[in-house]
């Protein structure tokens, strides 16, 4: 018999044959794993990859990183799935409702016995030749340093007016008034009206930003649209509008389309914003913002100004203390002067003392050395007539006469003999 459990057919032991079964005919009996894999690659045999036009819808990212979606048009839809690797190669994010082209291979998801494709690679529909053009203008624009970060201007922090180049049809216009009314409505804004898409749209632009600088009554301008596709922003992708932005003036802070849109006036402007109303955000400064700033300031110059007050009055305590009535200044010196006085005299007297003590050193050195005083003790000095003192009895001769001076007095000789 044949009994169903999760493959196509599975044959008993026993069973029985009936006529015209597979069995009887001879043909093989195949697994509901064998069935779709065969499907599956008699798919990928048959349709290599291919680039695929649809529309995105029930988008979900895994936690795993892998992309989950449905490419749909107006007559079929299929399921999509794009793995991490691939999707973290996207330098943008995709979103619901977003006109894709996908690089994708038709498959047979085997436990599910489900068709759908697996995306390779994905780009914004209509990003083909444009893109390419995108690309090449970029590349060429940015080595000629047309968008060096050296160039780029700051911002005002405070701006006196502010300019927004855009059309007084587009909704941006709306959304960038209201968000400068927000957060700051003392600011004025000035509109500068000019077709923001369509053929000859950039060279309007270009032409406005001119007029605006001439002007020259606003510190930065605002150049805004909303989204669309790659054509309807072409406009912003022309290198007059490019070089324009970098001829200005004024800071150009460019919000054109969604985050997610990137075109040539991105890289060339001063700031570039995600949306219209995050251009204004970056012009306008809140005044929430500038009032909590203007606070603080003040808290600050206050504590400023308080710490120096305490300062100043610890200094003229400081000089207070150091003040000394002239009185009081005049006894000072008094007392200094009779301090000096009696240090003088003792100095003075001691420094006689010791003279004394020196003199007498000197008087017993003298008298020690004194002739006089040798005569005292019984000797005597002989001098010849010359005065010359006779040392020698050999150098005097018979009948010299010679002198001897004692103790007291002197004898006159004459030498006899020798």
């Amino acid at each position: 018999m044949w009994i169903s459990v999760g493959s196509l057919a599975l044959l008993t032991p026993m069973h029985t044959e009936f006529p015209g079964s597979a069995v009887a005919s001879g043909l093989r009996v195949l697994s509901v794993a064998e069935l779709l894999r065969s499907v599956r690659d008699t798919l990928e045999r048959r349709f290599p990859l291919a680039w695929v036009r649809g529309e995105v819808s029930n988008l979900s990212r895994a936690p795993s990183g892998h992309l989950y979606f449905t490419l749909k048009d107006g007559a079929a839809q299929v399921d999509c799935v794009m793995f991490r690797s691939r999707a973290a190669a996207l330098d943008w994010e995709p979103r619901e409702g977003q006109q894709v082209e996908a690089r994708a291979l038709p498959t047979l998801y085997e436990p599910r016995g489900r068709f759908q494709l697996t995306v390779e690679g994905m780009r914004l529909a209509g990003l083909g030749p444009l893109y390419e053009r995108f690309l090449r203008l970029k590349e060429r624009l940015g080595a000629e340093g047309l968008f060096d970060a050296g160039l780029k201007r700051e911002l005002p922090p405070f701006p006196g007016r502010i300019g927004v180049v855009t059309s007084l049809a587009a909704a941006a216009l709306r959304d960038v008034l209201t968000t400068l009314a927000r957060r700051n409505p003392a600011i004025p804004v000035v509109v500068y009206p000019v077709p923001v898409q369509g053929e000859g749209a950039a060279d309007r632009i270009v032409t406005m930003l001119a007029r605006a600088n001439r002007r020259a009554e606003c510190d930065v301008l605002l150049l805004v649209r909303g989204g669309g596709s790659i054509e309807d922003l072409w406009q912003f992708n022309e290198e007059a509008l490019a070089r324009a932005i970098r001829a200005s003036a004024i800071p150009v802070v460019v919000g054109v389309g969604h985050e997610t849109d990137f075109t040539i006036a991105d890289f060339a402007a001063d700031r570039r914003a995600p949306t219209p109303t995050a251009a204004a955000e970056l012009a306008c400064p809140a005044r929430g913002e500038l009032a909590a700033r203007v606070a603080d300031c003040a808290r600050t110059l206050s504590r400023e100004m308080r710490r120096r007050l305490q300062y100043a009055a610890q200094a003229l305590d400081s000089c207070s203390r150091r003040l000394v009535h002239p009185a009081e200044r005049l006894r000072s010196y008094h007392q200094l002067m009779i301090q000096l006085s009696s240090r003088l005299a003792f100095a003075f007297s001691h420094r006689v003392h010791r003279c004394q003590a020196h003199l007498a050193e000197l008087r017993a050195t003298l008298v020690s050395l004194d002739p006089t005083a040798v005569l005292e003790r019984g000797y005597s000095i002989t001098t010849a007539a010359s005065g010359a003192v006779v040392r020698d009895a050999s150098a005097v001769r018979p009948g010299e006469r010679l002198r001897t001076r004692l103790a007291k007095g002197e004898i006159e000789s004459e030498v006899k003999k020798s």
